[in-house]
């Protein structure tokens, strides 16, 4: 069912859902998806208790079936501007604010709503596991995220993005200590300030 044929009368809900606001290094990813009633994805859960591999698989199946997907990212210098609590908002507005069609409501995984949703919100906690739609946004910020955190291995090599995916794992902060922080690391977060607070150059 295209967006054309849908009855007038059906409520097009986005989920909204975010990964990363713990590393110390990369963007935080927020992803706001608007399922098809009529193309229901079978499989859809909290990112976190899929494997890589049925991440893998699922995420092109909500961008093929999604009625509308939108992918942001928000990027460690305004994570360190705003703080990640107000980045993370930001992100989901301009998550939902990006989906065509326009979305009736936004429901948002969390206890927290942004300010300024481009429609009417609801809050809900653990909804990666209960709804589908913010479900399939915690998959696609998850997929994006770290194939994004891949690619910087190769950029910014010996810090192990492509494993830990910029987590305070004690490989990263030990890569941190000798190699000091990259342009990808977040300056606000405490073992990267830490860092910079000795007066290391770098």
């Amino acid at each position: 069912m295209s967006v054309a044929t849908l009855p007038n009368n059906v409520l097009l809900s986005a989920g909204v859902d975010e990964a990363g606001r713990g590393p110390l290094a990369g963007p935080v990813v927020v992803a706001a998806v608007i399922l098809d009633p009529a193309r229901p994805i079978p499989g859809l859960d909290d990112s976190k208790k899929l494997s890589e591999k049925r991440r893998e698989a699922l995420y092109p199946q909500i961008i093929e079936c999604a009625l509308a997907h939108c992918v942001v990212m928000v990027e460690a210098e305004e994570i360190d501007r705003l703080n990640i609590f107000q980045a993370t908002m930001a992100g989901m507005s301009r998550a939902v604010a990006g989906l065509t069609p326009a979305a009736h409501e936004a429901l948002v995984d969390g206890n927290k709503l942004p300010r300024d949703l481009p429609c009417p919100g609801r809050a809900i906690v653990g909804g990666d596991a209960l709804e589908p739609a913010i479900g399939a946004a915690s998959i696609l910020a998850k997929v994006t995220r770290d194939r994004l955190m891949v690619a910087l291995e190769s950029i910014h090599p010996g810090y192990g993005f492509a494993v830990h995916k910029g987590y305070p794992t004690p490989a990263h902060l030990a890569a941190l200590q000798q190699l000091g922080p990259c342009p990808q690391h977040r300056r606000s977060f405490a073992p990267v300030r830490q860092w910079l607070d000795q007066g290391v150059l770098f």
